[in-house]
């Protein structure tokens, strides 16, 4: 009878000590599983939240307008127009005339025109695209005067321009250096006619 005892108590112990190896195991192997689940989630697609992007533009003839709308259906950003307090009339725009108001501005770097639309906050946004006509080889003053009043730290500017001929000039560079601050990019010059694929291929050579 003893032996029958020791015998069952043998096999309890075995059982036991089993039992006991099996969830030693268990708990080795979660943490290992658990920290896979992490990983997977924190990169998942190899994708990060990314900020809001806005295309911010100043048009006094359309065609800067029609490139700054293709632009926001491209990337799904949002759009905000410049708008001159003193409208543009076409007499503003002779650039034959001497005496017309945008030469006139154009020939003075610290003629700063007042913006008519409402301000708008740029809280959330990461990237900017801004675009404008080019004017007498350089930016419309009146994109000075935007850019000298808003922050933009921390954030990627990305110049855009309209011209029948001309090139960009020192437009990108002259709105960087008076806005003071923002990781400007170099910036693309489209023609009056800029045509969907023309904005899709070079939106598609930016890095940002």
């Amino acid at each position: 009878m003893k032996k029958y005892l020791l015998l069952l108590l043998s096999l309890l112990l075995i059982l036991g000590l089993t039992g006991c190896g099996k969830k030693e195991e268990e708990n080795q192997v979660k943490p290992q599983n658990q920290q896979n689940d992490d990983t997977d989630k924190s990169g998942e697609n190899g994708e990060q939240p990314e900020g809001k992007v806005l295309v911010v533009y100043f048009s006094a003839t359309g065609n800067t307008k029609a490139v700054a709308e293709k632009i926001a259906t491209v990337t799904g950003a949002d759009i905000y127009e410049i708008v001159a307090k003193q409208t543009y009339t076409s007499d503003d725009l002779n650039w034959h005339d001497k005496n017309s108001r945008t030469t006139y501005e154009q020939n003075d770097p610290n003629c700063r025109p007042e913006i008519g639309s409402e301000k708008i906050s740029l809280e959330g946004y990461t990237t900017i695209f801004i675009g404008y006509p080019i004017w007498w080889g350089e930016e419309p003053r009146i994109l000075d005067t935007f850019v000298e009043n808003y922050d933009f730290t921390g954030m990627t500017m990305i110049p855009f321009c309209t011209s029948s001929s001309s090139g960009m000039g020192r437009s990108g560079r002259n709105l960087a250096e008076n806005a003071g601050n923002g990781n400007w990019l170099e910036g693309k010059r489209f023609s009056e006619r800029a045509s969907q694929s023309d904005v899709e291929s070079w939106l598609s050579s930016l890095k940002y």
